[in-house]
């Protein structure tokens, strides 16, 4: 299949996608796409009535401004387990920039497994934002190994921040369950690895249209990408990043192409999360109406190892599979330089080589959250071209349209196939 086929089956499946979320009543042009399978619960104000979290499930919910909410986990003895949530504030409400979301695994003690906090930042303005929490079993951990009940605690960062919202905030939970290894892995972070910064991916950018959450994420691959950003718009993006490779992205935004002048300090962020939602690394874009260009900090490669690491940035690039860019834009670029759209350039390159991914001692749930297009990889040339086969893999397993973008992807490429067959027997 040729590239211009597949880019035209991708953007009509996340167009339809879109249909989709105005049909569902998400008719705002920055609503958040939830997952299609998404089951609707509510966060007890206790543990005694919270509801369990099944693994590889998608839950919503709501936050409400001044609680915290409890849920359920049921674990084992030999696996680690996941759980993070997406607050999704309404649009247009005020926020603080101290304030966020706030995800805790505890045992049945009350004792803290592992907390984490996300919060809005500099731009100040409403978005989606993730937090993620594990019990982890670990040899370097004594604390939460034994099997029993778990809970999951989700509360603001900051209530009471000034500007922070009164309104409750919509929530998108999941949970991850990752199995032991059959043999002892290594207790102890890779000491070396490549951390220069490379030099950009050149070339022509093509257009992908980012989705308007995890679920409905663009599939990119190494290469040069387009897309266009409103003023308080959030695009999300998502990079199969197999073991053994090294992610590097380099964000843009393009000139405003008017003469309005102003300068917005934190104009464009740019989140990576990876495949279970735990954030990996971010920078922040000033803006002044001209082209600005800034690179994520070098990550390493992906390592099972790296999990013992004592900074998150490293500790957090620990599995493979999809990892999640979600680019926001402040609203206070429309105060400046109007409410038009702004070139959004995401320069992508993958370094090191693909290898072997841990010996799991059983599956993980889901099956599929820790590999790359079935395990086969991600391919691609020096000019940024990108495996068709891999991405309709990733685009099916990262649920745009959950499935329906990708018939209708066959159904373009089966007509111009038709089209092309007439022409080459005429």
């Amino acid at each position: 299949m040729g590239r211009p086929v597949l880019a035209a089956a991708l953007g009509l499946g996340i167009a339809l996608t879109g249909q989709h979320a105005q049909a569902t009543g998400q008719d705002s042009a920055h609503a958040y796409a939830f997952a299609e399978d998404a089951r609707r619960i509510e966060g007890a104000g206790s543990t005694a009535d919270a509801v369990e979290l099944e693994p590889g499930r998608t839950y919503r919910s709501t936050l409400p401004p001044d609680a915290k909410v409890f849920f359920r986990l049921e674990l084992d003895d030999t696996g680690t387990a996941y759980a993070s949530a997406t607050a999704v504030p309404p649009s247009g409400t005020g926020v603080s920039v101290a304030d966020g979301v706030k995800v805790t695994v505890e045992d049945t003690d009350g004792h803290a497994c592992d907390a984490d906090t996300a919060t809005f930042g500099a731009p100040g303005s409403p978005h989606p934002v993730a937090a993620w929490a594990m019990r982890e079993i670990s040899p370097r951990r004594s604390v939460c190994a034994e099997a029993g009940t778990y809970y999951v605690t989700v509360e603001r960062a900051a209530p009471d921040a000034r500007g922070a919202s009164p309104d409750p905030w919509e929530l998108e939970i999941g949970t991850v369950s990752e199995p032991g290894t059959k043999t002892l892995a290594g207790t102890a972070a890779p000491e070396a690895w490549d951390s220069a910064t490379p030099s950009p991916v050149q070339g022509t950018a093509r257009r992908r249209p980012g989705g308007a959450g995890f679920a409905q994420a663009a599939p990119l691959g190494e290469g040069v990408w387009r897309d266009d950003i409103r003023p308080g718009q959030t695009l999300f993006y998502q990079v199969p990043v197999d073991w053994g490779r090294q992610l590097h992205v380099t964000a843009e935004l393009g000139s405003s192409g008017t003469d309005a002048s102003g300068y917005v300090a934190s104009a464009l962020t740019l989140d990576l999360y990876n495949p279970v939602r735990g954030q990996v690394e971010d920078l922040s874009l000033g803006y002044n109406g001209g082209q600005k260009s800034k690179p994520f900090k070098p990550l390493p490669p992906v390592a099972y190892e790296n999990r013992h690491a004592s900074g998150q940035q490293v500790s957090a690039v620990r599995f493979a599979g999809a990892y999640y860019l979600v680019a926001h834009l402040s609203p206070e670029v429309a105060e400046d330089f109007g409410d038009g759209p702004v070139p959004l350039t995401l320069r992508v390159r993958l370094g090191g080589a693909a290898q072997d991914g841990p010996d799991y001692a059983g599956s993980t749930v889901p099956a599929d959250v820790f590999t790359v297009g079935g395990g086969d990889g991600l391919t691609s040339g020096g000019d940024g071209d990108t495996g068709d086969a891999t991405l309709y893999r990733v685009l099916a397993a990262g649920g745009i349209g959950t499935g329906t973008a990708l018939v209708v992807g066959i159904g373009v490429w089966t007509v111009v196939a038709r089209r092309r067959g007439a022409g080459l027997s005429g």
